[in-house]
Formats: structure tokens, sequence, C-alpha cells
């Protein structure tokens, strides 16, 4: 028998790397899935699956990932069906259990991948310094891109510093190992009234299990300011789930509540901004909350 020739040092290390299952929950989001879709595709490093996780969409949704599917077999585009329970919550939940990866990499339907960004996430969970992680964002809907990263980055980066043991994670640029996800998806809220932000529930069980978050300047996404087009009503109900989270778990810690006071003092100059060159694109989910069931 003829031995095998050693692999090459670097397919060596690739072998050694995490795999990547990227997660992208959607509602109605016909008009960007594609854009989403193309810039998971076109990595530097292939993921091993992108898993769009449709949620009882009304348009054209479910018709535009099935038209990527076909376009590009290679990229093992899956589409899931979430029609039990409409929200980001089960939604998300749906997508990670049925990711395959080592890591289970998070984004928005309006997120854009830089081309690096699964080859950043492999070499960032292969230190095995933490089991969960974002990084930051530049808006490509709006002007000054470089400052706006530099500006994200920085910010998030004193924030992390801020939140002691409750480091945050940002769904729209997030990555949890499989394990880690298995560890606490039996304890996550279901928030079935919609009033917290999922990514941070999601964080506060990690650290709750004595599990590290970390934050990885290097895994950066494109994504639209549309939040910035709410109303103001509506936006503040976002942003005031920062608040509504950590109450929820008896955490009252003003240092966590900062990107509250970032978040409402840009919005006045930033939405105005953008009504005067006409975007018209509000966040779907988030918003205002459920109405009260009929009695």
């Amino acid at each position: 028998m003829t031995a095998s020739a050693p692999l090459p040092s670097d397919s060596l290390a690739a072998a050694s790397l995490p795999s990547v299952s990227i997660v992208i929950p959607a509602y109605n989001e016909e008009a960007g899935i594609r854009h989403c879709l193309v810039a998971a595709i076109e990595q530097t490093v292939p993921a091993k699956e992108i898993i769009v996780v449709d949620n009882k969409s009304t348009d054209g949704t479910r018709a535009a990932v099935e038209a990527m599917q076909a376009a590009f077999p290679e990229a093992n585009i899956r589409l899931v069906i979430q029609d039990a329970e409409q929200g980001i919550t089960p939604t998300r939940n749906a997508g990670f259990n049925a990711a395959t990866g080592t890591v289970i990499g998070r984004i928005d339907a309006d997120t854009a991948l830089s081309p690096d960004w699964v080859e950043q996430v492999q070499k960032a969970f292969s230190t095995g310094e933490f089991v969960a992680a974002s990084g930051p964002v530049e808006y490509y809907d709006m002007p000054m891109r470089a400052f706006g990263h530099h500006a994200d980055d920085t910010f998030r980066k004193i924030q992390v510093k801020l939140a002691g043991k409750y480091v945050f994670l940002f769904g729209t640029n997030m990555a949890i190992t499989k394990e880690a996800w298995l560890a606490v998806r039996d304890d996550v809220c279901p928030d079935r009234e919609d009033l917290m932000h999922e990514d941070l529930d999601l964080a506060v069980h990690l650290a709750l299990k004595g599990l590290k978050v970390g934050y990885v300047s290097a895994m950066v996404v494109g994504m639209s300011a549309r939040r910035l087009d709410s109303s103001p009503k509506d936006y503040l109900y976002y942003v005031e789930r920062f608040e509504r989270t950590y109450a929820k778990h008896g955490i009252h810690d003003i240092r966590l509540l900062a990107p509250m006071a970032v978040f409402l003092g840009i919005y006045p100059a930033l939405h105005a901004e953008r009504r005067l060159h006409e975007h018209h694109t509000a966040q779907t989910w988030g918003g205002v909350p459920k109405p009260a069931a009929a009695d």
C-alpha cells in the first residue's frame, strides 16, 4: 500500500479551523435578501451553509431565496420555514437549531458581510478565548462610512470595558458556538410580549452560565441605518429594549445602558437627514409592542 502524501501546512491549518454556519432571520425582506446572500456567498472562505429562516413573510422573500438557491447551488443556501410563531426570537432559535456548523454566525437580512467575515470568525473562535462574540458595523446607506465604522468600533470597545461580565451580543453581527447555544437554548427567554433585545437576552444567559462573550474588531459587516426611519415613538420603544432586557433579569447597572444615551442622542439629526434624502424603510421587527390579545 502506498502511503498518502502529507497535507500542506496551510491545508492542515484550514482543517483545524471551526466550520461556520450563517443564520439569517427574515420577515418580508424581498427587497434586500439577495444583497445579503450575495455578500454571504462571496467570502474568502466559504461558510458551511447559509440558512435563511423565513417567518411568515407575505412578500416574495421565499421566492427570492429559492431563486438564489437555484443560481448558486454550490453555496448550500438552506431555506427554513418558521411559521409556528411570529417574532425574531423563535425565528432565530429555529435557525440556530438547524445549523450544523461548529460556530453559528447570526446576521440580519439587511447585513452585508465583509468579504473575509467567515475567515475572521474562524480565526477568532479557533483561539477558544470565548464562546460568542460580536463585531463592528458600518452603515452602507449613510455618508462618511469609514468614519462611522471607526466610531462604532471605538464605542463598542468602550462598552465592552464598561459591561463587566455582561458583554453584549449584537444580532446584526455576531457568532456563537453550537455547543454554547445548546447549553443555553432552554434558558433563553421566549419574549412573546416582544419587549426585549433577544441578542442581549442571549448574552445575559451565557454570562449566567459562566460562558465568556468577546468582541472582535475584525468581524466587520455593513448594515442599513433604516432603524432611523422609524417614528420617534417606535424608535424610543426600540431603544428602551436595553433597559427592559436587563431589568427582566434583575440587572440594574447604569453602565450597561450607555447605548441608550448614544442611540437617543444621534436620532434627531440622523432621522432628519434620512427624511431629507427620502429614506423610508423603517425596520419591521422591533418597533411598537404587539397589541394585547383579545379576551
